[in-house]
């Protein structure tokens, strides 16, 4: 397997290593308590490598579909007499009878194992060396189409060179006829993307190995696009020819504005990523409109009213890592929580005008259009209704009759 570290995880109990360039079992003897190995779509084509698996005492499963070994010729067999402790091969469990009669025929079943093996090994050799070949091949075309870029035959002219002598190389090129080039139409990637997917390919470690370059060179291919993309991008147009201030949001934050009339300022509250370091901020606050670079993309505003830049202040919230910038404004007086002072008595004065209300006499005018007398034919006298008298209760005086009556000698006699 190529990782010996893994022999040094004693508590490992599951092992998962499918859909990996696996051909040979090994360096798992260290794993004592390793209960189920996944080996799937690998290509372990050494099967007799299973025995070193003997000294995984606890192992009980153990998963070999989709590799070169699991179509040998009594493969399940070698498998099952091997491994004495396994329960389940490939999902399917061991019966007693299955191990006993895979026991029996062990020595056979191992010898045909073993030729098998060896044919394996034989077609192994010749695709490693036809994967040989196909890699330095195309090593060979890059290596080409990178020295066809350096060179542009197209440039070289000798026209201007006064050279009469035919027999010199530059008269002989110049009267040679000019060579007709065929120009080779060059594939889209979509086509080769095609191409490459829809070519057939042997089930080998290094097809698996070709895939993955492929698709490397594709994202490194797009990787490139998008960093050309972003450097042909002009420039974000902040600020119009006319001098007209557009509001920019290119970093998508959200943001409030908040007109704080009593302290006679305006706050704005920009919600920056909480843990982002502050050096990658840069604020400019202008008298009319306030900008923001975060990580270099531009946060503008313009501002409803005409603030202070030199007295503005930037500050990063503890709690919400938000980014609050106070602009105080310019030209207006702060009108709330303002203490207004009294004017001050004079006592001579108050005097004097309280004597000239004291000898004016106040009438009151009445317009006979809008008010009229009351009728006095109108008006009824009630009758006077008998008041009702309370009458007193009488007293009651308890009697030596009175069954309740209690007559005790400590109690003095009433006056």
């Amino acid at each position: 397997m190529g990782r010996k570290n893994v022999s040094r995880l004693k508590k490992l109990q599951y092992l998962n290593l499918a859909l990996n360039n696996i051909e040979k079992i090994e360096n798992l003897e260290g794993c004592e308590e390793l209960e189920k190995l996944d080996l799937t779509v690998n290509f372990v084509g050494e099967l007799s490598s299973i025995k070193i698996l003997r000294h995984n005492l606890n192992l009980k499963e153990i998963f070999l579909m989709g590799n070169p070994c699991a179509d040998f010729e009594g493969y399940r067999e070698f498998v099952v007499a091997t491994l004495h402790h396994l329960q389940r091969l490939d999902g399917k469990e061991i019966e007693r009878s299955e191990r006993l009669k895979a026991l029996q025929n062990f020595p056979v079943i191992e010898q045909k194992i073993r030729e098998q093996e060896k044919a394996y090994f034989l077609k192994r050799s010749k695709e490693k060396e036809e994967a040989e070949r196909k890699i330095h091949e195309e090593e060979e075309k890059e290596k080409q189409k990178e020295n066809a870029k350096f060179l542009d035959f197209d440039k070289y002219s000798y026209k201007d060179i006064d050279n009469t002598d035919p027999s010199s190389p530059l008269q002989k090129k110049e009267n040679q006829q000019p060579v007709i080039e065929k120009k080779v139409n060059k594939k889209t990637p979509e086509e080769l993307n095609k191409e490459f997917w829809e070519k057939p390919t042997l089930f080998t470690p290094e097809s698996r190995l070709e895939t993955h370059r492929f698709l490397e060179k594709q994202r490194k291919e797009k990787k490139k696009l998008s960093d050309k993309k972003k450097t042909q991008n002009p420039p974000r147009t902040l600020i119009t020819a006319d001098g007209r201030v557009l509001n920019v949001n290119e970093p998508k934050l959200n943001f409030s504005l908040k007109d704080d009339e009593e302290n006679n300022q305006i706050v704005l509250d920009l919600a920056v990523y909480r843990f982002m370091d502050s050096s990658l901020i840069d604020v400019d606050v202008q008298p009319t409109y306030v900008r923001v670079m975060v990580k270099g993309k531009a946060f503008q505003l313009i501002l409803p009213a005409v603030v202070k830049p030199d007295s503005s202040s930037a500050k990063r919230s503890q709690t919400t890592g938000h980014l609050v910038i106070t602009m105080p404004k310019v030209g207006e007086i702060i009108m709330a929580n303002r203490k207004v002072c009294k004017p001050v008595k004079n006592p001579e004065r108050t005097k004097l005008q309280e004597k000239k209300r004291s000898n004016q006499i106040e009438k009151l005018e009445v317009d006979p259009s809008k008010y009229s007398f009351p009728d006095v034919t109108k008006i009824v006298q009630e009758k006077n209704k008998p008041l009702r008298q309370i009458q007193k209760k009488p007293e009651v005086e308890p009697c030596d009759n009175d069954p309740d009556f209690e007559d005790n000698p400590e109690v003095p006699p009433l006056i």
